[in-house]
């Protein structure tokens, strides 16, 4: 029996969705298609009813893995998910390298890996689950296999594969002009890349080591100097770094002479821009996609988005707006690819906008930043029930914290305490604390410090439930 072990690739930072991806909190842990799961959750979770499939392997960058680990959770699986973590970005190649090493000889049933991008949305399940079936079987066979999605228009932001005779994949072309497009689909054998794909271990090892022998050194090398920690395994960090960075697609499928595309109508986006999620989602009788606290008058064929206070929008046409507790995007919806250059301006200018929301999730919870100011700041902090904060220490800066729900643990010094609802208690400078969470409910409290310097790097650990 054939053994299939998804592989989902969680990496990537989604800055074509910005102010509400950020590079901490990437499109793949956000709620689009589904107003209930995340694009993450939502790929695990459609893989539940493919027969012999094991559970899924996540790829994710070392700074996404508590959060990716919270949203798996809350899925309640059956079994534990193993979290691949990487310590900086080398595209899909590498990572897709490294599962074929880490699950080498892990059964003696043959293995597919079935690769799975973790920030698209697919409607269509069931016919997602036939399409796997068919790469599968052609895996099996020797083939390394491609998914192909039905174009519906001639859409020039992807790549495309031509599709010959039987299952053969003939060419890999590039995003073409808007003409050539229109040709593709008129030819009725040309489909968009969907950077799915399924490959036989031993096959994958055996033509990466043809094609592109220095990632499979470095990615051998990166495994078997990796290390475990918990659920986590952390590839080896110095290995990764002498890695090529380079896509599948160059370094793999396009110069094999294995490969195989199967044509697949699944309701498929990558979601890649606004524009994209307004085309996908449901609009109302004016042709507009609103979300949050929003009110309209005379606006047609719009995306209008609130996270946080009310937007009011008049007699708007064919535009986007994006309001998040530090940042509003407006542009016309055609124009929502070059929210690209806005974040490569806020990064070169050095500013948090591009990196994080307010609100920044931790493996024991949340803080969202109220106000800033140079010489204080307060947060909302967030514990969850049983978790708590490093035992730690700050040189520059005092905190008081006041308790709004919940019952709070207070290490400090060598006393600890109990602080209730509406108490409070004061950390100064140079002493040693903890903060954590006895009860059965979420502790929020409310965080003031002072000091010369409140960054977040003033901080020295003692002791830490999550390894940091």
């Amino acid at each position: 029996m054939t053994l299939i072990q998804p592989i989902i690739l969680a990496g990537g930072s989604g800055s074509r969705l910005w102010p509400l991806s950020r590079e901490l909190y990437p499109k793949q842990l956000l709620n689009l298609g589904d107003k209930d799961i995340s694009l993450l959750q939502a790929t695990i979770r459609r893989l539940s009813d493919i027969p012999g499939t094991l559970p899924p392997m996540v790829i994710v960058g070392e700074e996404h893995r508590f959060i990716a680990m919270s949203q798996i959770n809350e899925l309640k699986p059956a079994d534990p998910v193993q979290l691949i973590l990487e310590p900086l970005g080398r595209n899909t190649a590498p990572a897709i390298c490294a599962a074929a090493y880490f699950n080498q000889g892990k059964n003696e049933e043959t293995t597919v890996l079935l690769v799975l991008p973790a920030d698209h949305l697919i409607t269509d399940v069931d016919s997602f689950s036939d399409a796997v079936t068919t790469a599968v079987s052609l895996a099996e066979s020797g083939h390394l296999v491609t998914f192909g999605i039905q174009p519906d228009s001639p859409e020039t932001g992807y790549g495309y594969i031509e599709k010959g005779k039987g299952y053969k994949a003939v060419s890999f072309v590039e995003k073409p002009d808007l003409a050539t497009a229109e040709k593709y689909l008129e030819k009725g054998n040309y489909y968009w890349n969907s950077g799915m794909f399924a490959f036989e271990i031993s096959t994958l090892i055996e033509e990466m080591g043809k094609y592109a022998p220095e990632i499979c050194s470095c990615m051998k090398a990166a495994v078997d100097n990796g290390t475990v920690d918990k659920t986590f395994f952390h590839l080896d960090q110095s290995s990764m770094a002498a890695c090529p960075s380079d896509s599948i697609d160059y370094a793999l499928m396009e110069k094999s002479d294995h490969v195989a595309v199967v044509p697949a109508d699944l309701g498929w986006s990558d979601i890649g821009s606004w524009q994209a999620l307004w085309e996908i989602s449901e609009k109302d009788e004016s042709g507009n996609v609103v979300h949050g606290d929003v009110m309209l008058e005379d606006v047609k064929n719009s995306l209008i988005r609130s996270e946080h206070g009310l937007v009011a929008a008049v007699g708007l046409r064919n535009s986007l707006i994006v309001e998040t507790t530090d940042a509003v995007l407006v542009s016309p919806l055609d124009r929502s690819q070059d929210v690209k250059k806005i974040v490569n301006a806020l990064k070169k200018k050095d500013r948090e906008e591009y990196r994080l929301h307010r609100t920044v999730y931790r493996p024991w919870g949340s803080y969202t930043i109220l106000e800033e100011h140079p010489s204080f700041k307060i947060k909302k902090i967030v514990v969850y029930p049983g978790k708590k904060l490093s035992l730690q220490m700050h040189h520059h800066r005092s905190e008081h914290w006041i308790v709004v729900t919940g019952t709070a643990k207070v290490t400090r010094g060598e006393e600890t305490m109990l602080v209730f609802e509406n108490e409070s208690t004061y950390i100064p400078s140079g002493e040693k604390h903890r903060l954590e969470n006895p009860g059965l409910i979420p502790l929020e409290l409310i965080e003031v410090q002072n000091g010369r310097y409140l960054g977040e790097d003033d901080i020295i650990r003692f002791d830490d439930d999550f390894g940091r």
